[in-house]
């Protein structure tokens, strides 16, 4: 399992009963796990102590309870900042988690020592987007959100970035890819981070499983003649990391060769010293 474990303004301090303790800066929050199907005593006094608890209800989605919590605030993961803010269904917009992509992403990029041209699809509130930027990539930044890509714009003002090569794109990600391939536009390196399941703007569906093999296959079409990298998150269950290292090493390995490899990715836990799972990621990488 590939760990995010350099973090030290986020924690998970503990993980019982559906739900997980995280220390995020200075705050506690209680969110719902779906992973968490163990019932362990909850004896970590943030469990009383906490700042902010987001009930599931039964009838699907929730609702957050505050407890002298701020309605923005911000953590830091090295060099980089990001704002903070609870919102609808448990997300604060942030994924600790993908710090361990954030940090292979920094050595790809630094290793090549030369110009790289990145593509970040479905770049939520850009954390790959920043780690690319901080190591000093251009990136193109696409989001069919526009309050996401505004969110990414002020991530990177907080993270010192704000005169970095960065393209700030509210767009279809689908449809961007197949403008930018009739442009004969190229990437050294793609990362994505697709949606288990969502709705275009002319309300088309977006079901993973359906979806994100073909859009792999349109992404190889964007592969520079001297690659870095392709990276695929996912947070389906049923793509587990060998599915990832087929689809991804099917698409791109037969022009491109390079090597594949998947894993799930985690958070450490504190208080049991055991990693919690969350989703999986696929990894592919030039000779």
């Amino acid at each position: 399992m590939w760990t995010a474990d350099k973090w030290t303004d986020y924690e998970v301090i503990d993980a019982s009963s559906g739900e997980k303790l995280e220390r995020w800066g200075d705050y506690i929050l209680v969110r719902p796990d779906p992973q968490v199907i163990w019932n362990t005593p909850k004896e970590h006094s943030g469990w009383k102590q906490k700042n902010g608890h987001y009930h599931r209800s039964s009838r699907g989605g929730g609702e957050w309870e505050f407890f002298n919590l701020p309605e923005q605030w911000q953590i830091s993961y090295k060099t980089l900042t990001f704002n903070l803010k609870p919102f609808s269904f448990k997300h604060t917009g942030l994924f600790p988690e993908q710090a361990v992509n954030w940090d292979w992403i920094e050595s790809k990029i630094k290793g090549a020592s030369r110009p790289v041209k990145v593509l970040n699809l479905f770049a939520y509130t850009g954390g790959a987007t920043l780690a690319a930027a901080a190591a000093g990539a251009s990136v193109t930044h696409v989001d069919a959100s526009k309050g996401m890509v505004g969110w990414a714009k002020e991530n990177a003002a907080s993270s010192n970035l704000s005169g970095a090569p960065v393209r700030w794109l509210v767009d279809d990600c689908v449809k961007f890819v197949e403008r930018e391939i009739r442009r004969g536009s190229k990437y050294d390196g793609i990362i994505m981070d697709p949606p288990s399941y969502g709705r275009g703007p002319k309300g088309e569906i977006w079901k993973i499983e359906d979806a994100v093999y073909p859009l792999i296959c349109l992404c190889e079409k964007l592969i520079s003649d001297a690659p870095l990298f392709f990276l695929v998150n996912s947070y389906t269950t049923g793509l587990a990391p060998a599915v990832l290292t087929y689809m991804i090493s099917s698409a791109l390995r037969p022009r491109h060769g390079g090597r594949t490899e998947a894993s799930e990715i985690g958070l450490p836990v504190s208080e049991s010293g055991l990693i919690l799972p969350c989703g999986a990621s696929g990894r592919w990488q030039a000779d």
